[in-house]
């Protein structure tokens, strides 16, 4: 007993009711010295395995024991079967590879459940496939109703319509098939949708319509519009939607919420997920999680930003959300999310110079520095973390400037305060070490570069491309802390799929974006759990197997470590454990 390591904390009382009993057991032996106590025995143990702690101190071991939810010690087989006891549960590893807990750290929570009650595009690869989907859906949609879906991306296709608009072709064929159903679908990226005619109806979309302040209504060269709506012109659909859904009933509407929860729950467990940094929910939303926080309900941990409230709402609410730790460290919220720009792929994000591709714009700005500095001063007088999405480059300076300005206390930039950039795809040279000298946590995600990588270079050119796009170990190396994910729905919510992404830089086309850029395999490890840990602010109870620390396991049926690069994709979730609890067992 004596070499097994555990680690007591100020968290875990259980560790230390361990080390008590132990000193008492020492000083007055019982009876029967062999027979363990209760707080000598385990809940759960996995044996036999190859257990990463993702704990410098500790490194690797061949088994785990939990008690309660909490990580009870790590050592070798023969030391942790020690803690084995007639109602302990054995998980045999028989070799496998136990990790902490996946972290997804940027995606939408509500919106991976929204996507599973609509039409999936993600995998769709051309316009016709798209048009018959929707074409599918309006025969068993009564008329009227919207039809909803999400993930198509025009770079996808094959082969390309012959008459398109900013890449997109016209409504025409959509609202052929669908004349009686308004149709909205959103774009992979989520900075982009396509309406089918009635849609447009419903939205009082015309020729006449004036593109709103941060969007644009894309038009053929009579001035009509094709359906393309990129950026805030989504709005105007969007609220049409809105009105529509206005007439269910209030248990119509939370029967639809805990089905996108039950159904988000349940794909990030599949992918061994145990904690979601959700990119963005409004109070009422953040009402819901606390709920199902406090009853024990949700299926995985959530740390949630606060967006969609006005600046009036939150300076009257704000105190009221920050959630630290409801439900046992189910649910925290101490973050707030603005976007400053759009997307590249729809050539929304905000660069320093014009687009390679479309040397007419810059981008859409979404959020004047000025505005984000506002929101910035309130985030640092309520103690609140600050989120930024920001993609392009003029993006990514621009908030880092307004961090730098609000965060510098008498020349010095204040400790601690993990404030974040979402994304940061795309930096200017200049900007990269800053991240480092402001401790400014870039928040990407790792699939990005690869499913982006076919039409970055065409966006912004090879230089551009090469010194600033998705620079990871440009990042690492000059300080910064990178926070790991997929932006699902906007990719598959796929943690092994994001890591090979990480270690490996291999498009769907089979050639590497820019492999020097590429995080070895352990920093990919690190930048999916203890790395995002210490992004939300949690890293003293997750993001590694420490004793003490919530017991957030996760068991893979190979060795993303160490097996043959083209391998991992392959590995699968074989068990997902939460606070000790097992939530998936393939």
């Amino acid at each position: 007993m004596a070499s097994i390591r555990i680690r007591s904390t100020g968290a875990a009382r259980v560790l230390l009711a361990v080390v008590l009993v132990l000193a008492q057991v020492a000083c007055e032996p019982p009876p029967d010295a062999d027979a363990p106590t209760d707080a000598d025995v385990a809940d759960m143990v996995l044996l036999n395995g190859k257990v990463v702690t993702v704990d410098p101190q500790l490194g690797e071991a061949e088994a785990l024991a939990v008690q309660g939810d909490r990580v009870m010690a790590v050592g070798t087989t023969a030391e942790i079967q020690e803690l084995v006891g007639p109602d302990t549960e054995v998980v045999e590893l028989e070799g496998r590879l136990a990790i902490p807990g996946f972290i997804e750290g940027h995606g939408h929570f509500m919106g991976l459940g929204s996507a599973r009650l609509s039409l999936d595009l993600m995998g769709t690869t051309s316009w016709d496939e798209i048009v018959e989907k929707v074409a599918e859906a309006a025969a068993e949609t009564p008329p009227g109703e919207w039809i909803t879906g999400r993930g198509w991306h025009q770079e996808r296709w094959d082969p390309v319509p012959e008459e398109t608009y900013d890449g997109v072709p016209t409504h025409h064929e959509l609202s052929a098939v669908s004349p009686d159903n308004p149709v909205l679908l959103t774009h992979a990226s989520g900075h982009a949708s396509f309406a089918n005619a009635r849609a447009m109806e419903e939205a009082g979309i015309t020729a006449e319509t004036p593109d709103p302040s941060g969007g644009t209504i894309i038009r053929d060269e009579a001035g009509e519009p094709t359906g393309f709506l990129r950026q805030a012109a989504q709005g105007l659909a969007r609220r049409a939607h809105s009105a529509a859904e206005e007439g269910m009933t209030a248990e119509e509407r939370e029967e639809r919420n805990l089905r996108q929860v039950e159904l988000a729950g349940a794909e990030a467990l599949e992918h061994g997920v145990t904690s979601f940094h959700d990119a963005g929910s409004d109070f009422g939303t953040i009402d819901l999680f606390r709920e199902l926080a406090e009853a024990g309900e949700l299926p995985v941990r959530l740390y949630v930003m606060v967006r969609g409230e006005s600046m009036s709402s939150m300076e009257e609410s704000l105190s009221d959300y920050f959630l630290d730790g409801v439900g046992n460290h189910f649910l925290t919220v101490r973050s707030i999310k603005r976007a400053i720009d759009g997307a590249l792929g729809t050539h929304g994000a905000w660069l320093l110079e014009p687009y390679a591709d479309n040397p007419e714009t810059t981008g859409l700005p979404q959020t004047e520095p000025d505005q984000l500095q506002a929101l910035a001063e309130l985030a640092r007088d309520h103690g609140f973390q600050l989120n930024t999405h920001a993609i392009g480059d003029r993006g990514n300076r621009e908030a880092l400037n307004v961090y730098e300005e609000v965060l510098t206390d008498n020349g010095e930039v204040v400790d601690d305060h993990r404030w974040r950039i979402e994304h940061a795809q795309h930096l200017h040279p200049d900007d990269i070490p800053r991240f480092g000298e402001l401790g400014v946590i870039a928040s990407m995600q790792g699939v990005h570069a690869t499913s982006d990588g076919p039409w970055v270079e065409p966006r912004l050119g090879e230089e551009r491309a090469r010194t600033g796009a998705y620079v990871w170990r440009d990042l690492i190396d000059s300080g910064a802390v990178i926070c790991n994910g997929t932006d699902v729905p906007v990719e598959p919510i796929s943690a092994v799929g994001s890591f090979y992404s990480s270690v490996s830089r291999m498009t769907r086309e089979g050639w590497r974006f820019f492999p020097e850029q590429a995080m070895d395999r352990m920093e990919a490890l690190e930048s999916y759990t203890i790395n995002c840990a210490y992004a939300a602010f949690q890293d003293d109870v997750l993001g590694s197997l420490t004793p003490g620390k919530l017991a957030d396991i996760v068991v893979l049926d190979r060795d993303i470590l160490t097996v043959d690069e083209e391998e991992i994709p392959e590995a699968q979730v074989d068990l997902t454990i939460v606070g000790g609890d097992v939530r998936y067992r393939r």
